[in-house]
């Protein structure tokens, strides 16, 4: 009998592709969408909320479904009972980017088919994102594969760090949320070392911290990256450039010198899966676009124009 797996965590879908699992996927999450063909498995969980809302509505929403001892996503049980899984990939890490833990394990029990494991995935670090690609693979008996990917990720990542360690390093901020403002934390501080970036308003391996205006003001960073959970690129620039409009983001010198990017986050920076290596690669071409310019991919970043003409007079 072949293995059954269901992923509820994009990321997690990912690395069960890259460690080339995908004929044992039978379902996965709302949000799983790459390898594009995994949109056409079953769809097991939903969301509460409307993520189409602008961000200071979606961080109330978010605040009063979890203060109310609510989860944010749904699962949908009947359709798990049906596809009878032998492994289900979760994660408890971050109850606002997934189905909680809990759920999950209410899930299970109810549709109580014995011998269904549950692999939950915590990465905090960079390198327990590689862990977990070598947990997955351990759980669906394909170790040798996992070490193998694991070790390329690594690599490639080490690499991109030793060629640029020779470079200036720009200041750089990574912003995770708009309202209220939020600098992305976990492994983005460590992408952006690879990078070649000084990076200093989020701790490594630390969940991603609200950040008042003035400190990023006072982190002067030269470069600003803009990596909301959840948004397409489109959404993504047009919510930066409102809030670009307000004079005192001036102040701050990446938008003054026009150095203002919105990235995928989705698809690269909020996904701790095999394509945070792609993600290092990406912050090196905005960071030294002459040595590392042809490593973004087209698609992945825009540059948000920023300048703002001072007044003029009579």
């Amino acid at each position: 009998m072949s293995l059954r797996i269901v992923s509820l965590l994009p990321s997690a879908t990912e690395i069960a592709c890259v460690l080339g699992l995908r004929d044992a996927l039978v379902g996965v999450s709302h949000e799983c969408d790459f390898p594009t063909d995994v949109i056409t498995l079953p769809v097991l969980t939903s969301a509460k909320l409307d993520a189409a809302r602008p961000s200071a509505d979606i961080d109330r929403d978010v605040r009063s479904l979890l203060e109310g001892g609510l989860g944010i996503y749904r699962i949908d049980v009947d359709a798990l009972r049906a596809l009878e899984p032998d492994l289900i990939l979760t994660q408890d890490q971050c109850d606002v980017c997934a189905v909680s833990f809990g759920d999950v394990q209410a899930a299970v029990r109810e549709i109580a088919r014995p011998g269904t494991e549950i692999v939950s995935l915590r990465p905090g670090h960079l390198a327990d994102v590689w862990r977990d690609v070598e947990t997955v693979a351990v759980a669906a008996g394909v170790a040798a594969r996992g070490r193998d990917v694991a070790d390329a990720l690594r690599a490639r990542v080490a690499g991109l760090a030793e060629r640029t360690a020779r470079l200036p390093r720009p200041r750089l901020a990574c912003l995770e949320w708009f309202a209220p403002l939020m600098a992305a934390g976990n492994w983005v501080p460590e992408l952006a070392t690879a990078a070649g970036a000084t990076c200093e308003l989020a701790a490594a391996g630390v969940h991603s911290s609200w950040l008042d205006f003035q400190s990023l003001v006072d982190d002067r960073p030269e470069v600003l990256c803009a990596m909301p959970c959840g948004f397409t690129l489109t959404r993504t620039v047009a919510e930066l450039i409102e809030l670009l409009r307000e004079p005192r983001w001036q102040e701050i010198p990446a938008v003054r010198t026009g150095h203002v990017f919105a990235l995928d986050g989705s698809s690269y920076f909020n996904r701790p899966g095999p394509r945070l290596a792609d993600s290092a690669e990406i912050l090196a071409g905005l960071l030294h676009p002459a040595e590392f310019g042809h490593l973004v991919p087209h698609d992945a970043v825009l540059r948000v124009p920023s300048h703002q003409a001072p007044p003029t007079s009579g």
